[in-house]
């Protein structure tokens, strides 16, 4: 959902330079809304390795070497993603069949989700 109103705040940013009208570029437009995507994206896997969605549902982003992703994973994992959508999700569902349970972006940005356990001690 967030993406989505971020869309929408890019598409209205460029919307006085076309007098507000329509956007009529079937190849630049796109292409600026994935990279608006992947900054979004980017900028918090690599700050802190969680979108707010994945606070929600307590999950983190984490390089296979336990550190923080870097920027060229982040765009790595970003465009295999992609790609795996564009193959109606094999990329995801590959999941079910490989040793480790990772997706093709996983493999091949060298990173993975993980599951935070919350301590239920703390709450009160």
């Amino acid at each position: 959902m967030l993406i989505i109103a971020l869309f929408f705040l890019a598409t209205a940013l460029l919307l006085p330079f076309n007098n507000g009208d329509a956007i009529q570029a079937p190849v630049l437009f796109p292409l600026y809304l994935l990279s608006i995507s992947f900054i979004f994206l980017a900028w918090f896997w690599t700050h802190g390795g969680q979108t707010l969605g994945m606070q929600a549902w307590n999950l983190y982003l984490i390089s296979d070497t336990k550190t923080k992703i870097t920027w060229y994973q982040a765009l790595t994992r970003f465009l295999t993603a992609l790609f795996s959508w564009l193959a109606l999700g094999l990329g995801i569902f590959w999941r079910l069949w490989q040793k480790e349970g990772k997706t093709w972006q996983d493999l091949n940005s060298k990173s993975s989700i993980v599951l935070i356990r919350k301590n239920k001690s703390s709450k009160k």
